[in-house]
């Protein structure tokens, strides 16, 4: 029988508010100790020892996602400029190609059509811009955080890391056939860096030691890789907000966002003079948020402001672009019943994303003309599924007269829309090829409601095979979980699920609080003092598709990740009855002593979403009494895998390190730990390896409830 690592105590005292804990696992932290390194390939070696009976099965689902994925593709084109902006995939490479081709006529607005030849070869007249293939070669890991044309189309750059650490170098290029090569290269950049206006100077974004972007820069193009010579465009010396820097889609404005967890900040300005002072929208107010869009409205340059000053689910209101901090003008007032969440404003309409009834929404409006009237009711499109997500993307031209969309369901598979806004018609653009034998009318997406022991309604959103389950006789069902930060976790299609629903697998999304799917206060009723909800939402989720008959304790598994992964340790110690597995990707397992520890990464801007244990002893009992690493007791466990990485640094490996070796020390649960050794908080790069790596986890899925047969 195999043995499980053994990993070394070695206690440290923690004392805080008068409590003192013991963690004999804290010396895992050091990830430049030898010890540390050999301890976590130990790990990995019995978990591949522990798996190797699921190879054939990991590699029959690996086959499966492969096989469905059209892997020589291309995305619908977006026009920006002189240009269609595409990317391709190609069959054997694990990244895409970014290319442009020339447009044909300044009023060509239609995409150019997607044929076979085009797929495989490109469009006439293609320019590859950069094929991160090539520049992926020779790294374990790549990502790209930055990318961006110049508006006049002649410069490019892009920003590379090559190690996970969400940490970017940015170089430039030239587009222009025999152009310069430019000498410039900064390293350390946040994601996100752009040009401005002229091409002529790059901003961008540097961290500070605990990874929380901080400081905007400006480069001069062509000066080199001396960074000393950039100049500091603005600071953020409070450590609970992260800065950012962008464009407005007029391109008649740079703006500098600062936010925390609960608070926002914007600076503004004029695109013409890039070296000059940026003045700020509205001063911080602790506590409300804000987003602005520049709009022009008779010929006045104004900025649409989606805020929540005293409207908890956000309104939206128009000011002039020059005094700001003048008189508002209310466009739509706080509905509590309605979360605004955004809104687009192009030269000749806007459009709005907002949420209702628990599933997002769109709907647009024509900005009336100069010395005219036009209709500026908002119109709201219609779609016919029960269950389905939309939003707004793909949209960087300012004279556009459509809007593109993104669509799907959990049996819809991601689709792209142009809507005419005069004509109000939808154009399908493209739909997510699904290879093989793929019927949609197989599938069956439904909601379902759990009650809360407060009375609080539970959403739960499900898809399944109907003709391999039966509603109301058990299955095996894979429960999903996230819960912070507001983020909703809306219904959309995912090949890699279909290996679960073609083995008779229910998957079900329990839209507990803490998410933002029923509004802000479904969100504010997930956190801080409130976090134990949450949990407890999750588990009557499980107990209510038990006690319905979807499925039974013996054919059900938990996933989350992330804060998602706090969610599922918690969950375990709390009602470890109700499952068989648990599935938990970098989880944020021991909360407890991240978020006491400011020098950490994103601990002091994690305050406003968890509270404070360093200074409140209050939200220190709070959190402790629910850390899944500090709860861990004698109890009969699920079967469990941990998965992270080395290299992250939004949860470090050394949670799920300890959560693991606890659970095997204190329960003598069947843990395992499987850790990238060359990733961060996104796990592998490539989609070939990430495939892989969903391979691996959707087999100890199937294994735990049994459901290894394909159903056919």
């Amino acid at each position: 029988m195999l043995t499980p690592p053994t990993t070394a105590k070695k206690p440290t005292e923690r004392v805080q508010h008068g409590d003192v804990y013991i963690d004999e696992y804290e010396w895992l932290r050091d990830k430049d100790d030898p010890a540390v390194l050999a301890h976590l390939h130990e790990e990995n070696a019995y978990t591949n020892a522990r798996t190797e009976h699921l190879s054939l099965l990991r590699e029959q689902i690996f086959e499966e996602i492969k096989g469905r994925t059209r892997e020589t593709d291309l995305s619908v084109p977006v026009r920006e400029g002189d240009w269609w902006y595409y990317t391709r995939t190609v069959e054997g490479k694990q990244y895409g190609i970014h290319c442009r081709a020339p447009i044909s006529s300044p009023d060509d607005w239609e995409p150019p059509a997607l044929d076979d030849a085009a797929q495989v070869a490109g469009l006439p007249g293609e320019q590859i811009l950069l094929d991160d293939n090539v520049e992926s070669e020779g790294h374990d890991f790549y990502a790209l955080g930055s990318f961006d044309v110049s508006a006049d189309g002649t410069r490019l750059l892009y920003g590379v890391d090559t190690e996970g650490d969400e940490r970017y170098t940015v170089r430039v290029r030239s587009l222009v056939a025999g152009g310069e090569a430019f000498p410039d290269e900064i390293e350390g950049t946040g994601a996100g860096a752009l040009f401005d206006q002229s091409g002529e100077h790059i901003f961008y974004t540097t961290v500070d030691d605990a990874w929380r972007p901080d400081t905007v820069w400006r480069h001069r193009v062509g000066q080199g890789p001396d960074a000393e010579e950039d100049a500091q465009v603005f600071h953020e010396p409070d450590e609970r907000f992260w800065i950012g820097v962008g464009l407005t889609r007029s391109r008649r404005y740079l703006v500098i966002e600062a936010g925390s967890n609960v608070t926002s900040e914007a600076w503004l300005l004029s695109s013409d003079d890039p070296t000059g002072a940026f003045t700020v929208v509205w001063p911080r107010k602790d506590g409300v948020e804000y987003d602005i869009e520049h709009a022009v409205v008779n010929g006045h340059d104004r900025l649409l402001i989606v805020h929540n000053d005293d409207a908890v689910n956000f309104e939206l209101v128009s000011v002039s672009a020059d005094d700001p901090q003048g008189p508002r003008t209310t466009i739509l007032a706080h509905n509590p019943a309605v979360r605004i969440e955004g809104v687009d404003a192009f030269r000749d309409f806007v459009a709005l994303e907002y949420r209702r009834e628990g599933l997002t929404r769109v709907a647009v409006a024509c900005i009336p003309e100069d010395g005219g009237s036009s209709d500026d009711t908002l119109h709201e499109l219609h779609f016919d599924e029960e269950l389905f997500t939309v939003g707004v993307g793909g949209n960087p031209e300012w004279t556009q007269p459509s809007l593109r969309l993104g669509y799907g369901s959990f049996v819809t598979p991601s689709s792209v829309f142009d809507y005419d806004v005069r004509t109000r018609e939808l154009t399908l653009r493209k739909q997510q090829p699904v290879l093989g034998e793929f019927d949609p009318e197989l599938f069956e997406q439904k909601r379902e409601w759990a009650t809360a022991k407060d009375g609080t309604r539970i959403p739960i959103s499900l898809v399944y095979r109907r003709d391999l389950v039966t509603p109301g006789e058990p299955a095996p069902l894979v429960l999903y979980g996230y819960g912070s930060y507001e983020a909703s976790m809306d219904p959309s299609f995912g090949i890699p699920r279909l290996s679960l629903l073609d083995r008779g697998v229910v998957f079900a999304i329990a839209h507990v609080r803490g998410g933002g799917e029923l509004g802000r206060l479904w969100y504010e009723n997930g956190k801080k003092l409130h976090k134990k909800n949450t949990f407890t939402d999750f588990v009557e989720s499980a107990r209510h598709l038990i006690d319905e008959g979807w499925t039974s304790p013996d054919r059900l598994v938990a996933q989350g990740g992330s804060a998602g992964g706090l969610l599922m340790g918690a969950i375990a110690n709390l009602a470890p009855k109700y499952f068989a597995g648990v599935l938990a990707e970098v989880p944020f397992v021991d909360p407890l002593t991240s978020i006491l520890d400011p020098s950490l990464p994103l601990t002091v801007i994690e305050w406003d979403e968890w509270g404070d244990p360093l200074h409140d002893a209050d939200v220190y009992a709070y959190m402790k009494s629910y850390s899944p690493l500090e709860n861990v007791h004698e109890s009969h466990y699920p079967r469990i895998l941990a998965v992270t990485s080395l290299n992250d640094t939004r949860v470090l490996y050394v949670e799920p390190a300890k959560w693991v070796a606890k659970l095997r020390d204190v329960a003598g649960a069947d843990a395992l730990l499987k850790i990238e050794m060359a990733a961060g908080h996104g796990g592998v790069s490539g989609r070939y390896s990430a495939w892989r790596e969903r391979a691996f986890s959707l087999a100890w899925m199937l294994d735990v409830i049994g459901a290894h047969p394909t159903g056919e």
